[in-house]
């Protein structure tokens, strides 16, 4: 018998997750949406993973531009998440009022100044995968590191912080 989404979605919820935000800076606006499972995919080169909504926005302007930031979110930052992950959010400029944050160097995209880590990168692929897209993503530049800093996690449906840093 076929695993039904909700039954599929139960059973992930008990996986814990970093969060992250992925940035794209177009001509008109800045575009951002919460992820979760940034996954290293390769050292040599240097390629991580994350799943966008196939028919989102995000993953449209992604596309087009060919670049992104991936910021990932440290301890204290859940309300973060939940503004870029809400239905009809605003430009990513406005979510973060009040936000340290600066450009990537490489793709121009907003990366957040106190998250954990900052990717800056270069879309190498969009590979379709159910209602997702799975973007495969060539690390450019790491703009921002904080090795000590604990991060955002996603558990039971609920974003928590990592205890402690190192």
């Amino acid at each position: 018998m076929p695993v039904s989404p909700a039954e599929f979605s139960a059973a992930l919820r008990r996986y814990a997750a970093g969060v992250g935000l992925l940035t794209v800076r177009d001509d008109i606006d800045d575009v951002g949406t919460t992820v979760t499972s940034v996954m290293s995919v390769s050292a040599d080169p240097p390629l991580v993973a994350v799943g966008l909504t196939a028919d989102g926005y995000p993953a449209e302007v992604l596309e087009a531009v060919g670049s992104c930031a991936v910021s990932v979110l440290a301890a204290g930052q859940a309300i973060l998440a939940s503004r870029f992950s809400s239905a009809g959010r605003p430009s990513a400029r406005h979510l973060l009022e009040g936000v340290p944050w600066s450009r990537a160097p490489h793709s121009g995209a907003v990366v957040l100044d106190g998250g954990v880590v900052g990717l800056d990168c270069r879309l190498d692929r969009l590979v379709e995968a159910g209602d997702h897209v799975l973007a495969l993503l060539a690390v450019e530049g790491v703009p921002v590191l904080h090795e000590d800093a604990a991060p955002l996690l996603r558990l039971g449906g609920r974003y928590v912080d990592a205890p402690g840093g190192r």
